[in-house]
């Protein structure tokens, strides 16, 4: 199974066009140490001919351009990309579907919730049914049993997807009532080396099935995005706590170094940094102390092979 990272970064990217806190500010002067990010996204193959998207970021034409194995050019309109999941419905994860619209029809698989919200508060579905057959929806089941839904595109593979704590869009019917289907993570598993992948761009308060599955993946993307849990209250660039948006910090007693230190199985990385976040300084001590964990830091254009 071939892994690439497209974009490592939360919604808005590093830097974000409209902050200037100090991360921003510091390496757009270049006073800081770190690597620009797009908005998070990951590609993944079983063949590296054909791949599954996993969300549809704004920036995805940029990381197309990056990745020339998404634009094989085989023929004269042409595209690597076989099949879309979606993790969510957030803007930062399904408006580079509009930016797609060429390539239609695409397959595109999520769960029921999502699927609504995509045609009620941000109707992509509706909007792109205009292009070509626009969007083809495949359900992703999310029942408490972990039972793997199938991508023809990717026959080696299998996937299994657990519904997360976590809080549905501004846009979504249900904003103030979550559902089960709002948010999943993804267990990726190659059925020819038996080696797996669990993916979690979002991840509140886990629950002790889920961390389970964590436990026995051989390698981790999950969520990053905050440091601590009022780090946009400090960095003075807004007021939501962590728990507020559905993510879980790295720091703290309860925080996602505590979550995987006691996990010795698989390799882990972080991924959806936001633009706060001091992990983004490659000679911060908060990045030192994540090392000194064994846990790494994503960056687009990063290549994973399980």
């Amino acid at each position: 199974m071939q892994i690439q990272i497209l974009g490592s970064a939360a919604g808005g990217g590093f830097p974000q066009w409209n902050c200037n806190c100090d991360n921003c500010a510091g390496f757009r002067a270049g006073r800081i140490q770190a690597k620009a990010r797009t908005q998070s996204s990951i590609a993944v193959s079983s063949n590296g001919i054909d791949w599954v998207l996993f969300n549809a970021s704004p920036d995805i034409r940029a990381q197309i351009e990056a990745f020339p194995a998404l634009q094989p050019a085989r023929a004269k309109r042409d595209t690597g990309i076989a099949a879309i999941v979606l993790m969510d419905s957030q803007i930062d994860h399904t408006t580079g579907l509009l930016m797609l619209r060429e390539g239609c029809p695409h397959q595109v698989w999520c769960t029921r919730q999502v699927h609504e919200d995509l045609t009620s508060g941000f109707p992509v579905f509706n909007m792109l049914s205009h292009w070509h057959g626009g969007l083809v929806h495949h359900e992703i089941p999310t029942q408490a049993a972990l039972n793997p839904f199938h991508i023809p595109a990717a026959p080696e593979l299998e996937f299994f997807a657990l519904a997360l704590q976590s809080s549905a869009p501004p846009y979504s019917p249900h904003r103030n009532d979550p559902h089960p289907g709002d948010n999943i993570g993804v267990l990726i598993r190659d059925t020819r080396t038996g080696k797996s992948l669990f993916y979690a761009p979002g991840l509140g308060r886990p629950d002790r099935r889920l961390v389970e599955v964590m436990k026995q993946a051989d390698c981790l993307l999950v969520d990053g995005t905050l440091w601590q849990e009022d780090e946009l209250l400090v960095a003075g660039v807004g007021d939501k706590l962590g728990v507020h948006m559905g993510h879980l910090p790295q720091s703290g007693e309860d925080g996602m170094i505590a979550l995987l230190e006691g996990m010795t199985k698989p390799r882990k990385i972080l991924i959806h940094i936001n633009n706060t976040n001091p992990i983004l300084r490659e000679d911060s001590a908060e990045r030192a102390q994540l090392t000194a964990q064994g846990i790494e830091v994503a960056y687009d254009g990063m290549s994973l092979e399980l």
